[in-house]
């Protein structure tokens, strides 16, 4: 196996079509901290991105920054905390889950994945913040969409298309991003001692009240000890987080305990600690215990999340907390079966939704699909797409299906 570290985006043109020529198979990976999801890769040769780094554009005024696809995530997050701004959609760190080392992750790796974070409920996905990127397909051919201005109209949006497609249908070489303002003031209130179906409640009505809450989630007993270095002790905490100008959150923070001053115990967090508190959540914390016990993310109604979870356990051991209000839920299975047949069609009974195995032995990512299968229809034009942009199926082959 041969490793291609590119430093330009023409040594990636020339790799990939290279690649293509002989009709050997490449895997994409940056720094490789989600390498671990999606089928086990079997491809003849890497092309290894971490090179491919640095910042091209950053305007403060602008709220644009475009960087290199091999840039550390963590780089970029430096860089705009300096100027008081942040990655809106906070993108996830999954190397702690799959048992690497945090802030690995690169800026194109977010967009490849689509990243988010419990601001998801406000702030979308990366998908929903991309302007603009520069690629190379499966082709051997580079093009570019979009471009570096907020509002900008080229033609087809080919920059959300390739938002979730893991590698699979082109390799970017540049990617750019709105960037926004972080907020003056972050302070998370938490209700102890909630039951699974009462915090579903009370985060329901927090979500529809006018205070809002940029974030809500909830870690079951046990779990909440695992976040924040302890910081919340083991009894369940059902978290909301109100963002935003100091003197407006401690307005919203008051019409919440008056709203809620009758779910239970109220505690206020700020500071340091409840922004350790979101970080944690958002990394999965809880189950980054460097183990092989299977990890399933699943994605669905949260008036149902915590219902499909008390199905689940009176037929399998498992361990889980909820993100988005209960609408992302974390799955650990405790006796290491991925449970995907019983998981998926308990989905189904319960509205519908997305599960994705993203911590797996090898073994158990080979024999099982690892993303949700798609229905006849959304398959069909996945085939199709996969055909216009890697009709050689030379990248990432078989790692989404």
């Amino acid at each position: 196996m041969t490793t291609f570290t590119p430093t330009t985006p023409s040594e990636v043109l020339s790799t990939v079509a290279s690649a293509v020529a002989q009709e050997s198979p490449l895997e994409i990976v940056g720094h490789g901290s989600k390498r671990g999801i999606g089928r086990p890769q079997q491809s003849e040769h890497t092309l290894d991105l971490s090179k491919l780094s640095g910042v091209t554009l950053y305007e403060p005024a602008e709220l644009v920054l475009s960087a290199k696809a091999g840039t550390p995530l963590a780089d970029i997050e430096t860089l705009l905390a300096e100027n008081g701004q942040q990655l809106a959609f906070e993108p996830m760190d999954y190397g702690p889950l799959l048992g690497g080392d945090a802030g690995k992750g690169t800026l194109g790796g977010v967009l490849a994945a689509n990243l988010t974070g419990p601001r998801r409920l406000k702030a979308g996905a990366a998908r929903d913040h991309v302007l603009g990127i520069n690629v190379v397909s499966g082709r051997g051919e580079a093009f570019k969409s979009g471009g570096r201005v907020v509002k900008n109209v080229t033609g087809y949006d080919m920059s959300k298309l390739m938002a979730n497609s893991w590698g699979t249908l082109a390799v970017f070489t540049d990617v750019t991003f709105k960037v926004l303002p972080a907020a003056e003031t972050e302070v998370t209130l938490a209700i102890r001692g909630l039951l699974d179906d009462a915090a579903a409640a009370a985060m329901a009505l927090a979500l529809g009240s006018s205070a809002e809450v940029s974030s809500a989630a909830h870690l079951p007993e046990r779990i909440a000890a695992r976040v924040a270095r302890g910081a919340l002790g083991n009894e369940a905490a059902t978290l909301l987080r109100v963002e935003g100008f100091g003197p407006s959150v401690a307005y919203r923070i008051t019409a919440l305990k008056t709203l809620l001053g009758k779910a239970g115990p109220l505690e206020e967090i700020d500071g340091e600690t409840s922004r350790l508190i979101w970080r944690d959540v958002r990394d999965c914390r809880p189950f980054a215990d460097n183990s092989e016990k299977p990890v399933w993310r699943v994605s669905m109604a949260p008036s149902q999340g915590h219902q499909m979870v008390l199905t689940l356990r009176m037929q399998a051991a498992v361990s889980a907390f909820y993100d988005w209000q209960g609408g992302l839920v974390w799955l650990r299975m405790e006796q290491g079966d991925p449970e995907a047949a019983l998981l998926r069609g308990l989905l189904r009974k319960h509205g519908g939704g997305h599960a994705t195995l993203v911590r797996a032995a090898p073994s158990h990512r080979a024999a099982l699909p690892v993303f949700e299968p798609q229905p006849p229809a959304l398959a069909a034009l996945s085939a199709r797409l996969k055909q216009e942009f890697d009709p050689k199926n030379i990248l990432n082959p078989g790692r989404m299906a």
